[in-house]
């Protein structure tokens, strides 16, 4: 592996400032370049500005520049083939090509594949037609699921109390467009039951390296309230996935995934993100995602005590047998602090006040995520404005040092929940 690598890191959100906080450790790293990037990571990269989805003006540069290896953190240049054009450049990428990334750009594609190769997963079916995805919601009891076959940026499912409900958002997505060309295929799915969780691995497209385990927050508000969001914190490690479940979700799903795909001549490469609703000892997979979630991504990489770029350069070259990968004991927690509106919409231009005072803090890091310099302050410039993550030696303690740092930032219309990591919490206390 090179020495002093130029790296280039794609994205400009929560996960993309946590991936750089990592990369930025490594002894490997010689310049580490972000696209387009925010505020928050001009402290460890320099940033670029060229959108994440400008596939174009990212190979341009990635050429004229001489860059060793590229990192793609969102899923929209992943779907648009950015993989597929940088290899074709001879140019080093870690990313799933856009054929493998369709596990996460099509639901209905991850279904075929979850039933073609046993992964345990919910019962559905798939609908272009309104009529049809009413018809078939009549035939189920409640709740009733129903997702966008594509891309929603983590808010095309609805999980309906009421079948009127159910067949106004199949209404909204196939008649209204809600979600464009994402929402003209519906996936209709049975209610899973229990406690989700997030698994995710490391592939070179054979070999698989397990992370340690997460949990997100999808709703806006305490008690899991209120409509989905990308997403409101999350920790880890998430005590519903024990060690015996780890295994079964290596052994049951990303192992027949990965060998799956490798068999239909299209190697998985990159991240392969799983979540999972687990119930007892048991488990079935809700989603694939072909890239880190945000922001799982800040407190699994806070865990992590092995080079990340080292990881990254062997998986891309296809050697990440090669690699040890080892984590920390350590508990995380990362609160999500957002804007005025949000999920329905961001509130810009508010002065954040306290950055300074709660990055200070030990064990503490404040990601950025939806934030923007306006002359000598950081303003809100997003939905989803900051990750503030803590470690601790078990999570209590990672809740205390996460809300303290939360205590010491202040913008105006500020939400965030109260209760990320309680889940975690009560496990302990049991």
């Amino acid at each position: 592996m090179n020495e002093s690598m130029k790296v280039l890191l794609v994205g400009a959100g929560g996960r993309e400032h946590a991936i750089a906080w990592k990369l930025a450790q490594s002894p490997r790293l010689g310049t580490l370049y972000v696209a387009p990037g925010n505020v928050g990571m001009e402290g460890c990269a320099t940033r670029i500005n060229i959108a994440a989805d400008d596939v174009d003006g990212l190979l341009a540069f990635a050429t004229a520049e001489g860059i060793d290896l590229t990192i793609v953190g969102p899923e929209q240049p992943l779907i648009a083939g950015i993989e597929d054009r940088f290899s074709a450049a001879g140019l080093a990428i870690f990313a799933p090509s856009a054929a493998a990334a369709k596990i996460e750009g099509s639901k209905a594609y991850a279904k075929e594949l979850m039933a073609r190769y046993g992964v345990p997963t919910g019962a559905a079916d798939v609908f272009t037609d309104a009529g049809a995805a009413k018809s078939f919601l009549a035939t189920l009891e409640a709740p009733y699921v129903v997702k966008a076959d594509g891309l929603a940026a983590g808010k095309g499912v609805v999980i309906a109390e009421r079948l009127e409900d159910a067949c106004e958002a199949v209404d909204q997505m196939i008649g209204e467009r809600m979600f464009g060309e994402a929402g003209q295929t519906v996936v209709i799915e049975e209610f899973l039951k229990g406690e989700e969780a997030s698994f995710l691995v490391f592939s070179d497209g054979d070999t698989i390296v397990p992370m340690v385990s997460a949990q997100d927050h999808k709703r806006i508000f305490d008690g899991d309230q209120g409509p989905n969001t990308g997403g409101m914190g999350a920790y880890s490690p998430a005590p519903v996935m024990t060690e015996a479940l780890i295994d079964k979700a290596m052994t049951e799903a990303m192992r027949p995934i990965i060998d799956g795909m490798r068999a239909d001549g299209i190697p998985f490469k990159g991240i392969l993100y799983a979540g999972l609703m687990v119930d007892g000892d048991h488990f079935k997979v809700l989603e694939f995602n072909a890239r880190f979630g945000d922001p799982e991504t800040q407190p699994i990489l806070m865990r992590l005590e092995s080079d990340l770029l080292a990881i990254f350069d062997a998986a891309a070259h296809g050697r990440l047998k090669d690699v040890p990968v080892k984590w920390s004991a350590d508990a995380t927690v990362c609160v999500v602090m957002a804007s005025a509106n949000y999920p329905e919409s961001a509130t810009k231009g508010c002065v954040i006040r306290g950055l300074v005072q709660a990055d200070a803090l030990p064990d503490v890091t404040v990601f950025h995520a939806g934030t923007a310099a306006q002359g000598d302050d950081v303003v809100t410039a997003g939905g989803r404005v900051l990750g503030v993550t803590a470690r601790g030696t078990d999570i209590a303690q990672a809740i205390d040092k996460a809300y303290g740092a939360v205590a010491k930032i202040e913008f105006d219309g500020m939400q965030y929940r109260q209760d990320i990591g309680a889940k975690a919490a009560r496990h302990a206390e049991a």
